[in-house]
């Protein structure tokens, strides 16, 4: 069979298993007490089970061994993978401690990089290739830990997660197939579909949650192929094509711990000041708040295609331009400060639930 066939196939498969094992997640996240109950702070009205990750996380597992890379850092994702997945499933259930989350969030990274998911250097946007040495280990722990986190941050409104992670997953397969990383490509778009068959289920009206298992691990998957897609690739700006596909979370983390250090609050403490909250505050509705996200996601991706083949000083002006809209748009709806927005009304429309 030939392997552009083989490898459309394997895709198929993994939208195929996650479309058809979600009714299955709903029914084992019932059984096993992984529910969402409403209260006073939710939108949804009804308990919801949130074991959906169980599905795209299947079908990428068993997608992904089909293919059997001759490549140990392949080894690194899907062990790591598990591990993550397994504790999320786990906090799920039993709402384990932040603690004991971020421990098996450190043991996911460290598993990774065991098996080589690190990054050795850097682009020096000025001068060719810039080594990390010893560098290398704590700036790749951060990253994947970091990551992983922020697209936990982002899982408030139905398919918000899902869809974002679903558009930077595709980006990053375009970057990497354009610069013959056919490996990472291949397993990108693999995990596209499958949260294309998750999504359909969760996609507001929503009837099930991804959960932590899931949110944490498409944040782990999506860290390790930026760093292998892109992050290691030799093209000018390297280092910052991974940041501009993963904008939406890692802007929104990073305006979230601002704002906290603005209010003296704890950096981990939940507020409703997320990007989606404000939109929401502007009257958006739950379903075009999403919508909203994605476009903006599907922009920054855009751009990052666009980085990938563009000379340094080119690259330099376009970064800074990006970063002042960012950074304009943030200030006008109150991402900084927690201010209510300077545009449109503010409506006391709360989000599905709050994050940290």
């Amino acid at each position: 069979m030939p392997t552009t066939i083989l490898y459309i196939l394997l895709i198929l498969l993994a939208f195929a298993v996650a479309y058809f094992s979600t009714p299955v997640a709903i029914k084992i996240a019932f059984k096993l007490g992984a529910i969402d109950k409403p209260d006073q702070r939710k939108v949804h009205q009804q308990t919801m089970p949130r074991l959906g990750g169980l599905a795209f996380f299947v079908a990428f597992i068993i997608a992904t061994l089909v293919l059997s890379w001759d490549s140990s850092v392949f080894n690194g994702i899907l062990l790591g993978g598990i591990i993550i997945f397994l504790v999320g499933m786990l906090d799920d259930i039993y709402q384990l401690s932040p603690w004991v989350k971020l421990i098996g969030q450190c043991l996911a990274a460290v598993t990774a990089m065991y098996f080589g998911v690190i990054v050795h250097f850097v682009t020096n946007p000025f001068d060719g290739l810039l080594s990390l040495g010893y560098l290398s280990l704590p700036l790749t722990f951060l990253w994947i830990v970091g990551v992983t986190n922020a697209i936990n941050l982002i899982d408030g409104l139905d398919g918000l997660a899902g869809g974002v992670s679903a558009i930077a997953a595709a980006t990053m397969g375009i970057v990497s197939l354009l610069h013959g990383q056919t490996a990472v490509a291949v397993t990108a778009f693999i995990l596209v579909a499958a949260i294309a068959g998750f999504l359909p289920y969760n996609f507001h009206p929503a009837r099930t949650f991804m959960g932590d298992g899931g949110s944490n691990f498409l944040g782990f998957v999506l860290a390790c192929l930026a760093i292998m897609g892109t992050a290691k690739s030799a093209a000018l700006i390297s280092l910052f094509v991974p940041i501009v596909i993963l904008g939406i979370p890692i802007f929104d983390t990073f305006f979230a711990i601002i704002r906290r250090i603005h209010k003296r609050a704890p950096i981990f403490m939940p507020d409703k000041d997320h990007l989606h909250h404000r939109l929401m505050a502007l009257g958006m509705s739950h379903r075009r708040s999403v919508l909203i996200i994605y476009g903006i996601s599907a922009f920054f991706g855009g751009v990052a295609v666009t980085l990938s083949f563009t000379t340094s000083p080119k690259a330099s002006l376009v970064l800074a331009l990006l970063l002042l809209v960012i950074v304009i748009g943030a200030d006008r709806i109150g991402m900084f400060t927690g201010q209510p927005p300077q545009l449109g009304t503010q409506v006391a429309k709360p989000p599905r639930h709050v994050e940290m």
